[in-house]
């Protein structure tokens, strides 16, 4: 770091092109994430090639800032160098006007290509797709297929599979490069081929390709419109990038936020309040239903004082249960563990971990109050044992539908078309609290009626 930091000052181009050409482009990255304020140099200074390189795995707010400060005529040619996906999922993220200047900097065709890939929805399979893949005719033999990979190639965003396509562009199949290279070169590709491809359609959500790459263990999925035909390739690098994305994006609406579109640290602090705002007055709001509940019960309360030390620990063991399965239950539909047809074989293990769950908490509460009352560290009363059973039925209670309503939450939700994501922890927790005092007073009622109520 000294090094790089002495090479800026004084302002040495020539060593500091020879130093950033030893490193790896993930390091190049490394560096720009340690001396953001000299990004702009640092790709200004590489070469054409690994600049491009560089910057296509830079995250988007580090991008921006480069593009602001980069000289024309190197940043006219990155955009022309970027590989069709990448250049389509930066001009996705930049501004309407800026994107416009950027495209007729294009020649015509990459033009044409990046208004295509443009024109699918933004969170659209077509969105990640290149048209720069090999595709050849079922009739051309190993030795022309070859040849014509040997021109192509370089072109391409991958050569490890080949396409095989017939007059109108429908794709037929793919083939591995390895089949073709172990093949008789006077063999016909079309022999190589058993149609039992796998491809994702162009307007289907990016999600599906997240699993069907997970499933199937390829490096590249080629994408096909509705009939058939073949429109370009998605590669594992893009569903990894993809992929991330999502899961940061889950993992924000879990903790009970929106989806942050900037790293943390970058993000300005009222558009961090505003983000998280939201969730959290929702959230108040439905605790404001528990406030409700309880003033409904203030009669057994006054009657009762010894039943309002519990509530804390009654509504946290129903939250956390809660909590629990929603996780549990989001990560596992994320995965495709889990389907919605699947929601009563869930029911069912929910009903019995959910009560065994509650029969250990309540035994622990039931022996806390037992314990407290016979070494005299606290006076529950007269009737300590009945108070004592009024606890452990109410967490059998409270944990089992808190397990229940975390469980269910998630798969009612993908039903209704909307992210399993949102049925958060601190949601479930909220909801559960709310009815969690039901369950309370009301089992209080049913042991203690006639006595303490």
């Amino acid at each position: 770091m000294e090094e790089i930091q002495e090479l800026l000052e004084k302002e040495n181009d020539r060593a500091l092109k020879q130093y950033l050409d030893q490193l790896n482009i993930s390091d190049v990255e490394e560096l720009i994430d340690e001396l953001p304020q000299h990004a702009a140099k640092f790709i200004e200074t590489l070469s054409l090639n690994r600049a491009v390189n560089v910057f296509r795995i830079l995250d988007f707010p580090t991008q921006e800032r480069i593009i602001k400060k980069l000289s024309g005529n190197k940043l006219n040619q990155i955009i022309k160098d970027l590989p069709p996906d990448d250049r389509t999922a930066l001009f996705s993220e930049l501004k309407g006007d800026v994107v416009k200047k950027m495209i007729t900097l294009l020649p015509p065709e990459e033009r044409k290509e990046s208004l295509a890939l443009l024109g699918y929805k933004e969170d659209s399979i077509g969105r990640l797709m290149t048209p720069d893949y090999i595709a050849v005719k079922p009739e051309w033999s190993i030795t022309r297929v070859l040849a014509h990979i040997r021109r192509y190639g370089k072109n391409s965003e991958t050569i490890d599979v080949v396409y095989v396509i017939d007059k109108e562009g429908v794709l037929l199949d793919d083939i591995r490069i390895r089949e073709v290279l172990l093949a008789d070169p006077e063999a016909i590709i079309g022999e190589l081929t058993d149609k039992r491809f796998i491809a994702l359609k162009a307007n289907d959500p990016q999600e599906d390709a997240i699993n069907i790459f997970r499933m199937n263990n390829r490096v590249a999925l080629p994408v096909v419109d509705e009939h058939n035909v073949l429109l370009g390739i998605v590669t594992v690098d893009d569903i990894l990038w993809i992929a991330n994305e999502e899961y940061t994006e889950d993992m924000h609406k879990i903790g009970g936020t929106e989806a942050l579109d900037e790293p943390y640290l970058d993000i300005p602090i009222l558009k961090l309040v505003k983000k998280r705002a939201g969730w959290l007055i929702v959230l108040f709001l439905g605790e404001m239903l528990t406030a409700t509940a309880m003033q409904h019960f203030e009669i057994e309360l006054e009657k009762a004082v010894v039943l309002s030390l519990f509530i804390p620990l009654i509504m946290s063991s129903g939250g956390n249960s809660g909590s629990q399965a929603s996780t549990l239950i989001i990560q596992a539909m994320a995965l495709g563990e889990v389907t919605i047809a699947e929601w009563w074989r869930v029911m069912r293990r929910e009903l019995v971990s959910g009560a065994l769950l509650g029969i250990i908490l309540g035994a622990i509460g039931f022996v806390r109050i037992v314990t407290w009352q016979e070494l005299h560290l606290y006076n529950y009363g007269t009737h300590w044992l009945l108070i004592a059973t009024t606890i452990f039925f109410t967490l059998v209670g409270i944990v089992l539908w808190g397990s229940l309503i975390g469980s269910m939450m998630p798969i009612i939700l993908k039903k209704l078309k909307l992210d399993p994501a949102t049925s958060s922890a601190p949601f479930v927790a909220t909801m559960v609290d709310v009815t969690g005092i039901v369950i309370y007073f009301s089992v209080a009622v049913l042991i203690l009626k006639g006595v303490l109520l």
